[in-house]
This record gives structure tokens, C-alpha cells and sequence, in this order.
């Protein structure tokens, strides 16, 4: 374990030992952006450090119908709604899909988050579990990463079409690791999903990754989104911090210049690794993994620090190399060096 003392950014420090940093989840590099820094500070000098009332309350805050206008043009949704965390928009979709009592079905290693306690695998043995290829007709629900905690390809939706026409399908998709970065203009992956076996598809994210900020969302129909906000866990619950919402919404032109600069360095240093490394990673996608548990402490050894750890639903540790918008080229091309020689 590593204890440092300040947010680790590009390098950090640890015992007075400056190392590149190269894990985490800021993505867009905005938790230290200086600008977008001063649009949080500006929104907590408007709306408070926290606004701790219900959404359903007698008095509202406009800020919330314009950051969730904004994100509903932006993923291509019918109607969106934020929340205080991505796993609170988890919890508020399964609790309102399990009233129906669907069967709930999950894609091998999905976020804990959207799986339902009584979910079942979604494959046996790299075939669709049983159940979904039987005569009997039911409603299930299927949730899924858009981009699994482990892996750098958008999960293919393509099984779908396997699935007979009498199981009525409902989708649920976490972008938490895809918004902000993938997709037209980082709108993630929600608008490119093949949904004709979907009868409804909805959407749920963490904003606190590379959109740099406290929070949650869900998105997809409105009749969806209007049922979740009746939902007694929303209605008893406080909203998104209003000031990161503001941030959000007037920070519209760092995201893009963050984003334009995330995928120069992610071009940067595939142009720097051999090929051998190259062919196997994601050159759209700013994230390398790596089976070899001998990585961290190679790297360790070369003062690269990466995220290492057991995560709930795999068996080994996850070795993730994270690229983010605030890295030079001297990092990345260090990185690249000491990955060539390694592998």
C-alpha cells in the first residue's frame, strides 16, 4: 500500500520518492485542471458546499433540470436524471426494474453495482446460459459494463441477437469507464448499441471519473426516468452536489480540449511501443492491461507506480496501466521504455 498526502495527479510522492503515476480513473486529468478547479470553486460560492434535500422538496435548484438537459442532448437519451453516485443510479435502476420480478441476468465480471442479488451468469461455459434459449416467456433484464473494469474493447452486444423473441429484453449498460472518453465527443457508447432485441435500454454512470466530478446519472426513456424519481430511495435521497453540476455544465470547452489532448497521448505512446504490445492494447482506449502479476513490482522497481488490486469480481489482482490527459510525452515515453523492455 502506498499512503500519499496529496491527490496523485501524473507523479506522486510517497516517502519523499517522486514516481510517474500512471493509474487512478481521471481519465481527462480535471481533478488538478486549474480551470476547472476555479468553475468548482465558483459553483460552491453560488449553491454551498452541499445541498442536502430532496429533489421532490418544495424549493429546487435550476441547476439540476439544466445539467440534466445538457447530459440528455449529450448521450442521446430521452430524459436523464443525476444522482449523488454512480452506485446509487445502480441501486435506484435495480430496485425499480426488480418490481416487475424479471429474471436478471449479468455479462461475466459486470461492475457489483447493476447486478441484482439473484442475477445470473449470462454465459456457462462460453455459451448463453439455458435459460434464455428455453420456450418459456419471460421478461429478463441483462446488465452490463460498456467497458469491463478489466478489459480496453466495448463490450459487444452482438449475443443479443441470440436471444429468442418471446424474452423480452431490458438492457442496463454502465458507462462509468466509457463517458467523457469513447464515442462522439466522450458521449460513450449508449447511442451505438445495437438495441432491436432491446424493447428499453438504460444507461447509469459514475461522474466522478473522467468527467472530474461527484455523481451519478441514469438515462433512457422518460417514462423510465419519471418512475426512478417516484422511487422512495430517490425521493428520501439528496441530490448531486450542485456545485460540481455547475462545473459540469460550464466546463463544456475543458472537456474538449482535455479530450483532444488524451488521445494525442494515447497516440503518442502507441507510436513508442513495440509492436508486440501494440497489437494486443487498445490504441483508441487509455487504459493497457497486462496479465504478467510480475508488472507492478518491475515498474515499482523503475519508479512507475500502476493500479494493482484484487477487484470484487476477479480472481487475481488487476494490473491497469491508466493514460490521462496530464501526462508529457517524457512520462509516456519512459513508460513505453520500461513496458518494451519487459515484454
Amino acid at each position: 500500500m502506498m499512503l500519499v498526502d496529496e491527490f496523485p495527479d501524473r507523479t506522486i510522492t510517497v516517502r519523499g520518492k517522486t514516481y510517474l503515476y500512471f493509474g487512478g480513473t481521471s481519465y481527462l486529468g480535471l481533478a488538478t485542471h486549474k480551470g476547472f478547479q476555479q468553475l468548482i470553486i465558483e459553483g460552491l460560492t453560488q449553491w454551498g458546499t452541499s445541498f442536502g434535500s430532496s429533489r421532490n422538496a418544495n424549493v429546487k435548484l435550476s441547476v439540476y433540470a439544466t445539467a440534466e438537459t445538457l447530459l440528455t442532448k449529450w448521450i442521446k437519451a430521452e430524459d436523464v436524471v443525476t444522482v449523488s453516485s454512480g452506485a446509487l443510479a445502480g441501486k435506484l435502476v435495480l430496485d425499480y426494474l426488480s418490481k416487475s420480478n424479471p429474471v436478471f441476468y449479468h455479462y461475466p465480471k459486470t461492475h457489483p453495482a447493476i447486478v441484482a442479488k439473484n442475477s445470473l451468469l449470462l454465459f456457462e461455459a462460453n455459451q448463453l446460459h439455458p435459460r434464455l434459449l428455453d420456450h418459456k416467456i419471460e421478461d429478463i433484464v441483462i446488465s452490463a459494463d460498456a467497458v469491463l473494469a478489466s478489459e480496453m474493447f466495448s463490450t459487444s452486444f452482438d449475443f443479443l441477437n441470440e436471444i429468442p423473441k418471446h424474452k423480452t429484453i431490458t438492457l442496463l449498460v454502465d458507462e462509468s469507464h466509457s463517458i467523457g472518453i469513447l464515442g462522439e465527443s466522450g458521449r460513450g457508447i449508449f447511442t451505438e448499441i445495437n438495441t432491436n432485441r432491446a424493447i428499453n435500454t438504460i444507461v447509469v454512470a459514475s461522474m466522478g471519473k473522467a468527467l472530474g466530478v461527484s455523481g451519478g446519472f441514469i438515462g433512457g426513456e422518460k417514462t423510465v426516468i419519471n418512475s426512478i424519481k417516484n422511487e422512495a430511495t430517490f425521493i428520501s435521497s439528496s441530490g448531486a452536489n450542485p456545485c460540481y453540476l455547475q462545473a459540469f455544465i460550464r466546463g463544456q470547452h475543458i472537456y474538449k480540449s482535455q479530450l483532444n489532448l488524451l488521445k494525442a497521448n494515447i497516440s503518442y505512446l502507441f507510436s513508442q511501443l513495440n509492436e508486440r504490445i501494440s497489437s494486443s492494447q487498445n490504441e483508441n482506449y487509455p487504459v493497457l492491461y497486462f496479465k504478467n502479476e510480475d508488472i507492478y513490482q518491475n515498474l515499482l522497481e523503475q519508479k512507475i507506480v500502476i493500479t494493482s488490486f484484487l477487484y470484487p469480481t476477479y480472481n487475481v489482482p488487476m494490473n491497469r496501466i491508466v493514460i490521462t490527459a496530464n501526462h508529457t510525452e517524457a512520462d509516456l515515453k519512459i513508460l513505453a521504455n520500461a513496458l518494451n523492455n519487459l515484454i
